[in-house]
């Protein structure tokens, strides 16, 4: 039997991993067979995580994170938590292969998902010209007309970093002014490639087999027009990874795991919570990580004081 089971492989997930293995926890860390390195796969510069002056890549930082974690003997499982009995002192995780791991306790890392905008034919044409990675999707888009959808930060990284390849980026944003930080609206608002498109939500897209526009609805006004498009990139949001603990631990009215106080203990004893799957107001790489060293050390003390560590 484990020491500790974390779940999740992002900043979180692997400076738990960290720590716990630097404590001599031996820790097993499953990684998600298909999302390894969490949200920040899916991010090009990342340069406001302290260490970096030059900045670094997201997937190249999350690279350096495992290689730390498995440096001081993290083991890393490219496989699926599918279920979860964290009832008694031994906690259980099956995988997608049918394993099942026991430890005396588990962190729960999972992160966030990309928020979905819920209109019709969005899940239909996912894939075919609606993308929630531009990262990932960009490039299918080579002098292409292109929407991002949103307003933060994430919309306009999205944006900026699409104008690489798209021949015009309409940023849709329902309100008349955006929530992004002030460096990343003046570098939008400055690219040529990038128009702005103010009050106004997508109520469906259109196409049969791939993209071919949006239809914007005025919220001032309430007017409909269509906007001809090739593809559709929606960065408005995440919502905490939850779905393996509903009706198992306490969740907040945000969603997200409840935890006590500025600790990582949830509702239940031997189970820890830590990054994004908590937070709903910060929501960053380092304060995943932090939370991520908390959680680690809340299970360091509660293994000494049960006389396992």
């Amino acid at each position: 039997m484990r020491q500790v089971i974390i779940i999740g492989s992002g900043p979180a997930g692997f400076t738990a991993a960290i720590y716990a293995a630097r404590a001599n926890l031996e820790p097993l860390l499953i990684a998600s067979s298909v999302e390894i390195g969490g949200e920040l796969m899916n991010t090009t510069d990342v340069e406001n995580f302290p260490g970096f002056p030059e900045g670094i890549l997201g997937p190249d930082l999350m690279t350096k994170m495992q290689q730390q974690a498995e440096r001081f003997g993290t083991e890393v499982l490219y496989d699926d938590a599918v279920a979860l009995d964290l009832t008694g002192p031994v906690k259980k995780v099956t995988l997608g292969s049918g394993t099942v791991h026991e430890a005396a306790t588990v962190i729960f890392a999972t992160g966030s998902a990309p928020r979905k905008i819920g209109i019709e034919n969005e899940a239909r044409l996912s894939g075919h010209g609606v993308s929630y990675c531009a990262t990932c999707d960009g490039f299918f888009f080579r002098e292409k007309t292109i929407a991002v959808v949103g307003g933060g930060d994430s919309a306009m990284e999205e944006a900026t970093f699409l104008t690489k390849f798209a021949s015009k980026v309409y940023v849709i944003h329902r309100r008349d002014s955006l929530r992004a930080s002030k460096i990343m609206q003046d570098r939008a608002f400055a690219n040529e490639k990038i128009e702005f498109v103010w009050n106004a939500e997508i109520i469906d897209v259109l196409g049969d087999d791939a993209v071919t526009g949006v239809v914007l609805k005025d919220t001032v006004d309430g007017s409909e027009r269509e906007l001809p498009l090739d593809g559709v990139f929606v960065a408005i949001g995440n919502d905490p990874r939850t779905h393996l603990v509903h009706d198992v631990l306490r969740l907040t009215d945000a969603g997200t795991v409840w935890v006590d106080g500025r600790s990582s203990r949830t509702s239940v004893e031997g189970v820890f919570a830590a990054g994004d799957v908590v937070d709903a107001t910060y929501r960053q790489a380092v304060t995943a990580a932090a939370s991520g060293t908390v959680a680690a050390l809340d299970v360091e003390h509660f293994l000494a004081a049960r006389g396992d560590a």
